[in-house]
């Protein structure tokens, strides 16, 4: 049998620390709307505490069901890194649990995201590190392999490079190549900044942002190119 799918990369090419903290409190949303919505990982992998997620990836290809690579990558992985595994979104055995998940926040990880199962959440729930998983199981894994380390794969619909950045929310895990990553940033915090403003505008001169959103979904009425006619009540018209 060959090396292709056995196999562990020991180089990543991690961003700058600094560009990485550019990302630090925006929101996923704001982040994913600059990449036209394209980088979001889909809505099944989901927090599994109140810990923001940001780092930079170290990635695991992994058996469903099996987690010895898995425990390769946490003895590789640095402060900062973000541990995610393509776990196959195989959910009847768990990948890891309290042991391995708390000896990560110990090593100073800043997350792990795992497209398959965690279990122990309980304990989960209190550690000071990002947890993201598709769901929780009791059933322990197995340890044999294969799988790999440091490869790209797919974790949430999303292909992961390692040394791409994360940043997860409640709202979910948002993927960014360390290559776009102060393009999307800058992006990303003029977003947020016109956001802000038309939340102060909304508490502050209710009457004029109401006006302001009526003239805009107008205009988006207007640019879809089709009149939609209005009416009178539905009970009315078909006479019920």
């Amino acid at each position: 049998m060959g090396t292709i799918g056995n196999r562990i990369f020991t180089k990543v090419e991690r961003p700058d620390p600094a560009v990485v903290e550019l990302f630090r409190g925006l929101p996923s949303s704001n982040i994913n709307d600059e990449m036209n919505r394209l980088f979001c990982m889909h809505d099944y992998i989901r927090p599994l505490n109140n810990i923001p997620l940001l780092g930079t990836a170290i990635t695991v290809k992994a058996p469903i069901g099996d987690n010895l690579f898995f425990h390769q990558a946490l003895d590789m992985a640095q402060p900062g890194d973000v541990i995610v595994v393509d776990g196959g979104s195989g959910c009847n055995r768990s990948l890891a649990g309290e042991i391995m998940i708390r000896f990560a926040a110990k090593k100073g990880l800043a997350g792990i995201v795992v497209d398959g199962c965690l279990r122990d959440l309980d304990g989960i729930r209190e550690l000071p590190i990002a947890v993201y998983a598709r769901g929780i199981t009791p059933q322990g894994p197995f340890k044999f392999g294969p799988g790999e380390v440091n490869s790209p794969i797919s974790c949430g619909g999303q292909v992961v490079f390692p040394g791409d950045i994360l940043v997860g929310d409640s709202d979910g895990v948002v993927v960014v190549r360390r290559q776009d990553a102060e393009e999307v940033a800058a992006a990303a915090i003029k977003k947020k900044a016109a956001e802000d403003k038309t939340f102060e505008l909304m508490e502050m001169k209710l009457a004029a942002y109401a006006e302001e959103h009526q003239n805009t979904t107008q205009k988006r009425f207007a640019n879809t190119g089709v009149e939609v006619p209005k009416y009178g009540g539905y009970t009315e018209m078909y006479q019920l």
